[in-house]
């Protein structure tokens, strides 16, 4: 532990105290938490929602512009994994337990609980609902992903910065980041990054629950003690992993997950109603580009009950993928050395994108489709959904079975990884963190989700993690200037030699 920085102990105490408040006065910090929040999303969704089409606005420029060839590395370094290996593991860290979490979910409820603009259970909603999801979970949220791991692997590795995200606003503060400013702004990354990760661990462990309970009998859905197992069992599986390190543990489990997740894609698609599966993926990609301008800006300014679902769902997810970036962004920087800005935006911004929408126009449409064939569904906790569709599916046994270990290896994928975020965060961004502090960051992690499931304290948590984003939302944008100044001065310098 000798090689930890401030930022660990000062990040460490606020997890600690943002626990402990959850957990002894539940009720008060969901009340604190949700009226913030509920002002944020009210009072500056329109800042969300230019700020998010600004960072895609900036990839695309990237992706496009000469100062694409420039190498996250030295002109000589060449990429650590393959391309295969990459993908999967920027998908399993960037996405993972959310797309089997919500990828019959959230397509159902704008179809028949909550459409966005039309009636539920209309064919209007049918179409709409998949629009809106493949812009949930489309360009936008890995553009906010691409924004901080791009500007992470260009200064850590072409300009030898430690990875941290203090680092990459030197070209704007200089020096004054290696002083207080600079632990502030590492310790507002390690604080989302915990507490996002923990909350979501505690989604995925009731998420197999209930697959555990809808496979066998005899084990109950949504209880703590079985849940409390789950836990255990999943954290020392984890901490195997991450004592591995990241060329052996993340890789190989990054690379299960691609193959369990394309093994239950492709089964969805037989079983399911291929037809329209395939129907609704080529029309819901069409409006989706056809509307992405649209809805990149809707803020329903004299409409309340559509300002209320764009508020509940567009610009909560904006400031969920924000508040994940710190998290998401320094893992891909680290797996992405020796690769162009062009190349990398390929992988990061375009290749997930289009898997997730292949993902949810399976998942979502068979849900929908059960749904329009009699069987309710709306009742259902969206832990549920996934198991209650695979009910009326053939094979449907195999397909939860499939199913439940794609979550437990996402889960423990997700968890490793970061363990060696937090691990690089808090010893000043070494590369290789020692496992003393990876096997701290664990634990505690897993002690978090622990402790708000027996409160209850989950969604509050939540809550307070997208408060926490709005701030980390400033420190995102300085970092696009930060990066735009660098490469420019390097590029134009280049030009010259030329």
């Amino acid at each position: 532990m000798k090689k930890v920085t401030n930022v660990f102990w000062i990040a460490l105490a606020l997890v600690v105290l943002a626990v402990a408040y959850g957990a002894m006065a539940p009720d008060s910090f969901a009340e604190v938490t949700g009226n913030i929040e509920g002002f944020l999303t009210t009072s500056f969704g329109w800042y969300y929602l230019l700020i998010v089409s600004v960072m895609v606005l900036f990839c695309l420029f990237f992706l496009i512009s000469p100062m694409g060839q420039i190498r996250l590395g030295k002109d000589t370094d060449k990429p650590e994994f393959s391309y295969g290996t990459w993908i999967a593991m920027l998908f399993s860290a960037g996405m993972g337990i959310g797309l089997v979490f919500w990828g019959a979910a959230e397509p159902l409820s704008h179809f028949a609980i909550d459409p966005a603009t039309a009636e539920p259970g209309s064919v209007e909603a049918f179409r709409e609902s998949m629009r809106f999801t493949f812009f949930h979970w489309g360009i936008h949220a890995w553009a906010i992903y691409a924004v901080v791991a791009l500007s992470l692997a260009y200064f850590q590795f072409r300009k030898g910065e430690p990875g941290l995200i203090s680092a990459t606003l030197k070209p704007l503060f200089g020096d004054k980041m290696n002083g207080p400013l600079g632990v502030l702004v590492d310790v507002i990354a390690v604080f989302a990054t915990a507490v996002g990760v923990a909350t979501t661990l505690g989604f995925g462990t009731i998420q197999i629950n209930e697959g555990l309970a809808f496979l066998i009998d005899d084990i109950p859905g949504d209880n703590f003690t079985v849940q409390l197992i789950i836990i255990a069992v999943i954290t020392v599986l984890f901490m195997i992993s991450a004592w591995s390190g990241l060329s052996k543990g993340i890789k190989y489990l990054s690379n299960t997950n691609m193959v369990l997740a394309i093994a239950l894609l492709v089964l969805v698609i037989i079983l399911g109603p291929t037809l329209l599966i395939l129907n609704m993926f080529t029309d819901s990609l069409g409006s989706y580009f056809q509307n992405i301008v649209q809805m990149s800006f809707r803020s329903a300014p004299v409409n309340g009950e559509n300002r209320a679902w764009i508020d509940g769902w567009t610009i909560f997810y904006w400031a969920w993928w924000i508040s994940w970036s710190p998290f998401v962004g320094i893992f891909i920087a680290r797996v992405s050395r020796g690769r162009t800005v062009r190349e990398f935006l390929i992988g990061v911004l375009l290749i997930p994108t289009f898997l997730s929408f292949i993902w949810f126009a399976a998942f979502g449409s068979t849900a929908m489709d059960v749904q329009q064939s009699g069987t309710d569904l709306t009742g259902l906790l969206t832990s549920e959904v996934l198991f209650g569709v695979f009910n009326e599916l053939p094979w449907g046994i195999l397909l939860s079975v499939v199913a439940v270990m794609l979550i437990i290896t996402f889960f423990i994928t997700s968890a490793d990884s970061a363990t060696f975020v937090l691990g690089m965060q808090s010893t000043n961004g070494s590369l290789n963190p020692a496992n003393s502090v990876k096997l701290t960051w664990g634990i505690a992690q897993s002690l978090i989700a622990v402790i708000l499931l027996s409160a209850g304290g989950l969604d509050a948590l939540q809550t307070a993690l997208i408060v926490a984003a709005f701030p980390f939302s400033f420190i995102m944008l300085m970092m696009m200037a930060s990066f735009f100044k660098s490469v420019s001065i390097e590029h134009r310098a280049y030009k010259r030699k030329r």
